[in-house]
């Protein structure tokens, strides 16, 4: 299958939008599939944390089911749970969401539970030194895991200043010392409705879901202002081959790690020729660095390059998994390949296969009403701007090899970048 076979109209539904007095945006779809996801993302991550309280957006999921005034503890999850309904809840650097999926007439009765939960938690004193001891242990389960380990070692080696180079979760140190008052002053000032987008999704009238919504956030009297969020300026890329080398025991093979600055989500349409990048050197084992290195040379036995693309500044890596010896080698040989962008274009046939897959990817993965909430609710709180999320599958139609190429160019200097060694 290739591009061409892909409508050139392909697009989410457009969904009805509200933002209410409050500040509060609530985006919304009727799809007919039997369950409703409710999302509520909030403008707070560990970016927005200071160094002495990094972990606090973290901890604070945690405790936010530990009750409220009309809540006891434990009383949300029992609730959605003897529903057979499910929730959840993640923190990233820029973000964190918190989710249910129920049944479409349990929808009216549990949405405001999980309204509550996120405007008014207690976070009461004896839950918050218990939960400590849970944040506690998965940093050390974290630390346990050579591939958390890795990671950190490779935020901390590409960025200098930005707050990406922190660990999500936070060091023990920190957490060991912070108070249930530190945290009730951070819920505070960042969870408030001008903070927050509520996505929701499922088989109800559009109007009845929004009315749900609203009413749940109308029955909250104080309303907030929230803190500013700082902004950040990229770090620039590098101009030179930075290298770092550690040695972890409980490996059995070595690691190398390659990583370029790129821009972030305020630049977004410079990230989309660095998706397809990504995927044409490890996006199957037809692709340029799996078929080379792994298939027919047979240096590596894994090898993954990806964007991410965090708000401020994003990162392109390529991660390999290979024998010692094999390393100087394979680091040549990638640079090769990223030569190879750079001079010559990537020719049509497959630049349609590489369209097709992150086309369908973006759809396949936005059947469900989970995943709808998910993208509308990232899309319009954390990128900004809902529309991207509609027309994404587009908007990667229209990159041409040219634009590849440049980007390229632009980003992806085989001759600087940081490149992390572990070795066994």
């Amino acid at each position: 299958m290739t591009a061409t076979l892909i409508p050139q109209t392909i697009s989410l539904t457009k969904p009805t939008v509200k933002r209410l007095a409050n500040g509060v945006t609530i985006i919304a779809e009727q799809i007919p599939i039997d369950a409703v996801s409710l999302d509520i993302w909030v403008n707070v991550g560990s970016v927005v944390e200071s160094d002495e309280i990094n972990g606090m957006a973290h901890f604070l999921e945690h405790m936010m089911f530990k009750g409220t005034d009309r809540q006891s503890v434990g009383e949300f999850e029992r609730s959605i749970e003897s529903h057979g309904g499910n929730t959840n809840a993640g923190t990233g650097q820029d973000y964190t969401h918190y989710y249910i999926t129920v049944a479409p007439d349990d929808f009216a009765k549990l949405a405001p539970l999980q309204i509550d939960v996120v405007l008014n938690a207690s976070i009461p004193d004896a839950e918050f030194q218990r939960e400590r001891l849970v944040v506690l242990e998965e940093i050390s389960r974290s630390a346990d895991n050579p591939s958390q380990r890795i990671y950190r070692h490779t935020m901390e080696l590409v960025y200098n200043k930005l707050p990406y180079r922190r660990p999500v979760l936070g060091p023990i140190e920190v957490i060991s010392q912070l108070t249930s008052d530190q945290m009730r002053s951070f819920h505070r000032s960042w969870y408030v409705p001008q903070n927050m987008t509520v996505a929701v999704v499922g088989n109800l009238p559009v109007a009845e879901m929004i009315e749900v919504v609203e009413n749940a956030f109308d029955r909250q009297l104080e309303i907030n202002s929230p803190n500013p969020r700082k902004s950040w300026q990229p770090e620039p890329a590098f101009d030179s081959i930075v290298r770092q080398e550690i040695t972890d025991p409980s490996l059995q093979q070595a690691r190398l790690v390659m990583n370029w600055r790129v821009p972030g989500l305020i630049s977004i349409d410079q990230t989309y020729p660095l998706n397809i990048l990504s995927s044409i050197l490890s996006g199957g084992r037809t692709s340029r660095l799996v078929k080379d290195l792994r298939e027919e040379k047979a240096l590596v036995d894994r090898i993954s390059a990806s964007n991410s693309t965090n708000m401020w500044q994003g990162s392109f890596q390529i991660f390999v998994q290979l024998p010692e010896a094999n390393i100087p080698v394979v680091e040549a040989l990638i640079r090769e390949h990223l030569i190879r962008l750079q001079t010559e274009p990537v020719t049509q046939v497959e630049l349609e296969k590489i369209r097709t897959q992150v086309t369908n990817r973006f759809i396949f993965g936005s059947e469900s009403p989970k995943e709808r909430a998910e993208i509308y609710g990232y899309y319009d709180r954390v990128v900004g701007d809902l529309d991207i999320a509609l027309t994404y599958p587009n908007l990667i139609e229209s990159i041409t090899a040219a634009d590849l190429q440049a980007a390229a160019i632009s980003y992806l200097n085989p001759d600087a970048y940081a490149v992390l060694t572990i070795k066994p």
